[in-house]
């Protein structure tokens, strides 16, 4: 594997970001400066540390360390994604679809966590 790009956390985790970042655009504007920006940055942070974590491989703690920052990130991103549901920015389906993807991201990134050899 040559590029981070290619994992396939990666690829879920910018994918996910992207959708988050075009149904947020139908937030309302007083949400700009909280909900909207708050969801759009740690979505994308997730995939800036998964990032910076597999450049920083060849140090188990430093990459590991990234990558509890991307778990905490995704975290994050399901928080918001909860809020924007109960503030009813987001249907049932897409808050639910958003989730189980972000869970899905979340178990890819333990695995790493847990399996830091096999990115060497």
């Amino acid at each position: 594997m040559s590029s981070f790009k290619d994992l396939i956390v990666y690829k879920k985790a910018f994918s996910l970001s992207m959708e988050i970042f075009e149904v947020s655009k139908g937030f309302p504007k007083e949400e700009k400066y909280s909900l909207t920006d708050q969801v759009r940055r740690s979505s994308r942070s997730v995939c800036a540390n998964i990032g910076e974590a597999y450049r920083k491989r060849r140090y188990p703690a430093h990459f590991i360390s990234k990558l509890t920052d991307s778990d905490a990130e995704n975290s994050e991103t399901q928080v918001w994604i909860d809020f924007a549901f109960a503030c009813k920015y987001i249907d049932e389906n897409t808050s639910i679809s958003f989730t189980q993807r972000s869970e899905e991201v979340g178990r890819l990134i333990n695995h790493m966590i847990a399996n830091p050899e096999k990115y060497l």
